[in-house]
C-alpha cells in the first residue's frame, strides 16, 4: 500500500502544521567574520536588517553578528552563501567550518522533517485492518467445517 493511500484512510493531513505550535524553529546563530577587511560587522549587520523577520546585531566578540531568525524563512547556510555572493569575507578556521557543517546539517534535517508527512503510529494497524478487509485475498478457506474437524 503506498503512503498517501494509508494517510487518506487514517483521516491523516500532512504538508502543513494546521496550527500547531512546533519548538526549535527560532534559530539564534553566530556569523564569524576575517578581521580584514575592516568594518564587516557593521556593514552585514545593516544588510541583513534589511532582511525581513530576521534580527542582526554586532556581537560581544570581535568580527562577528549574531542573527536571530525563523527556520522556516531562512537557514544559516544560505544566510552566509547571500554574505559571501556580497563581498563578505567570511572566517574559513577548522573549527568554524565544522560548526557550520553540523549546523547546516541540523537544520536541513529540521526542515526536511517539518516538510515530510505525519507518522501514523497510533492508528496504522487500523488502516491495514480496513484494506485487508476491502480487498480479495487467499487467505480464506473454503473447507466445509465439518471437514476442517475432521480427525
Amino acid at each position: 500500500m503506498r503512503r498517501e493511500t494509508a494517510y487518506k484512510l487514517a483521516g491523516r493531513r500532512h504538508g502543513e502544521h494546521h496550527g500547531t505550535a512546533v519548538s526549535g524553529l527560532q534559530k539564534e546563530r553566530e556569523i564569524r567574520f576575517r578581521p580584514l577587511p575592516p568594518n564587516q560587522v557593521e556593514q552585514a549587520c545593516s544588510a541583513l536588517r534589511a532582511l525581513r523577520g530576521l534580527v542582526a546585531r554586532p556581537s560581544e566578540k570581535a568580527d562577528t553578528i549574531c542573527v536571530e531568525y525563523s527556520i522556516l524563512d531562512y537557514s544559516l547556510e544560505s544566510l552566509e552563501k547571500a554574505l559571501t555572493d556580497a563581498g563578505f569575507h567570511l572566517d574559513n578556521s577548522l573549527l568554524t567550518k565544522l560548526l557550520r557543517a553540523f549546523i547546516y546539517f541540523s537544520e536541513d534535517t529540521q526542515i526536511h522533517n517539518l516538510r515530510s508527512p505525519e507518522r501514523l503510529l497510533k492508528q496504522s494497524n487500523e488502516v491495514y485492518i480496513k484494506v485487508y478487509d476491502h480487498h480479495p485475498h487467499g487467505d480464506r478457506d473454503d473447507t466445509p467445517l465439518e471437514l476442517r474437524e475432521y480427525k
